[in-house]
């Protein structure tokens, strides 16, 4: 446990120096010295024995050095910035006088904003005339813009004349890119108020009422570290979402989601997630190259449609929202995609092949089954746990580091426990694991979403965290009495990648029931522990 300790401490370091880089912006080349050091002085000790463990160290270290010019290179290459989430490109494009300038903002590589100005914008681009069209009669005295980006929407709609305008973009470098070049100024103005924030977590927190609610081109391209396949924007497109959005219009205001959404079923999903919350259909403007704006009045009088566009009722159009415990707005099969299966049977097959290498035969560790049990389901209550408190607080870096930091503190504080006091025996433990688990899935996440932040938090961590600390206190009494450290800890780390492959069932099945697989895991745990490891576990 000593060792255990020690591993979780340099752990929770790590994750304290990941929040500070992001917090810094630092970029590739910090990052990669940091690493390269580390690394570095794991080999130094090698390089004064006398054996002829000095050439594989030597070219170690070559090769970490050779990483860090590499990222050298990159980072101080012309254009490149880098954002929390991002390494940002920006590149000035051939502008005409009557267009003015223009500029292109790439994202790891990717084609993500065109910085224009508004004349251009609203002359080539009719996604962004469209939100304004369908709402003739709107007065935009309040307006908040959900994904605001380098300013474009902002700078459309203050010359769309509203009063005031709430921009929330959850990427800091985006926001500091606009208020830099944008030929508009957008956030120069008065009128505006920047909110670097979540946008569903902004939703969640504000009290205010407003006429026109855009969600405008809310596209992260990132997933959510360790959260399957949650994106940043994930929660944006939900039926909760769309609720959060409805119950902040004030009366005869309208609300208006546009992007290239590539595929028309996504198109009718989210239609028909508006007709669900609004009670009628929306406006959906079709603009080629499956780009649409899906647009809803709070009463069917405050919305204008075009009439050419047939209603998603009378198109027989009907697809199942996505929810806040199934968030996958992209995601419309029974079964996991085969590209999917392809890849966790190889990552199944290596870390069994790795583990064999380096732990020795599977027969060693036959007696430690329960220990695999207990790192599948671990990982799948750390995937429930990260999932939701992206729900509940945002799914900003900020709140993914506290979520790491809070598992590992949990773990760390099994592991003192078990290490400094006499802790119940295990069938105790495990009940305790038991009833945290009920507890957990029988408080839905809309009721902790309706608390208020601070109590909200204190909910949130109670009901993510207490289990962890009992499954990590049994954990830690199991491993403490056994024969064959290397081989217990091998065969967790097994389950723990078993683990890892399993979150993708929440595809299938939604986060929450997740916790009655986790649920089941411990008990087939539990019922496998030795009887010698059981009593001996009781000290």
């Amino acid at each position: 446990l000593d060792a255990y300790r020690i591993d979780l401490v340099g752990s929770i370091v790590g994750i304290l120096g990941f929040t500070a880089m992001s917090f810094l912006r630092a970029p590739s080349v910090a990052w990669g010295i940091i690493v390269a050091l580390a690394y570095i002085a794991l080999l130094l000790p090698r390089l004064r024995e006398l054996s002829t463990s000095k050439v594989p160290a030597a070219l170690g270290m070559a090769a970490a050095l050779g990483l860090v010019a590499l990222l050298g290179l990159e980072s101080t290459a012309t254009g490149i910035s880098w954002s929390p989430y991002y390494k940002v490109y920006t590149e000035k494009l051939f502008s005409s006088a009557e267009d003015g300038p223009r500029v292109r903002i790439d994202v790891n590589g990717v084609p993500h904003q065109e910085v224009r100005t508004v004349a251009a914008r609203l002359r080539d681009e009719a996604q962004y005339r469209k939100a304004y069209e369908r709402f003739p009669n709107n007065k935009l005295g309040n307006v908040l813009i959900v994904g605001a980006g380098s300013g474009g929407d902002v700078a459309i709609a203050l010359s769309k004349g509203a009063k005031h305008v709430d921009a929330v973009e959850i990427d800091p470098r985006m926001q500091q890119i606009g208020r830099e070049i944008h030929p508009n100024k957008p956030y120069a103005d008065p009128r505006v108020t920047v909110h670097i924030n979540d946008g569903r977590a902004f939703l969640e927190q504000t009290k205010t009422k407003y006429d026109l609610i855009l969600f405008a081109l809310p596209d992260s391209l990132v997933l959510v570290n360790g959260a399957s396949a949650i994106r940043l924007e994930s929660f944006l497109f939900t039926q909760g979402a769309i609720e959060a959005a409805k119950e902040h219009l004030a009366p005869g205001g309208g609300f208006a989601m546009y992007n290239y959404y590539r595929e028309n079923r996504l198109i009718d999903r989210l239609g028909g997630t508006l007709t669900d919350v609004f009670g009628h259909d929306p406006c959906v403007d079709r603009i080629g190259g499956a780009q649409a704006v899906i647009s809803a009045g709070l009463a069917p009088a405050d919305q204008v449609c075009n009439p050419a566009e047939a209603p998603l009722a009378a198109r027989g159009v009907r697809t199942a929202p996505a929810t806040d415990d199934r968030p996958f707005i992209y995601f419309f099969g029974n079964t996991l995609p085969g590209i999917y299966l392809g890849a966790i049977a190889a990552i199944l097959l290596l870390s069994l092949l790795l583990v064999r290498v380096l732990a020795g035969p599977f027969k060693g560790m036959r007696s430690y089954a329960d220990l695999f049990f207990m790192g599948v389901a671990f990982l799948l209550l750390e995937t429930k746990n990260v999932s939701s408190f992206a729900l509940l607080f945002g799914t900003t870096w900020v709140v993914n580091a506290i979520v790491f930091t809070g598992v590992l503190l949990a773990v760390l504080l099994a592991v003192e426990t078990t290490r400094r006091f006499r802790t119940p025996p295990l069938p105790f433990v495990y009940a305790g694991i038991a009833v945290s688990l009920l507890i957990s899935y029988a408080v839905p996440n809309s009721f902790v979403l309706g608390l208020g932040v601070a109590p909200r938090l204190l909910v949130a961590v109670v009901l993510a965290f207490a289990p962890i600390y009992l499954a990590n206190v049994a954990f830690s009494k199991r491993f403490a009495v056994s024969d064959d450290s290397r081989a217990a800890f091998a065969i967790n780390i097994l389950g723990a990648m078993v683990g890892g492959c399993l979150e993708y069932l929440g595809l299938l099945t939604g986060y929450r029931n997740l916790l009655i697989l986790a649920g089941l895991l411990y008990l087939v745990a539990f019922l496998l522990t030795p009887k010698r490891g059981a009593v001996a576990a009781t000290a």
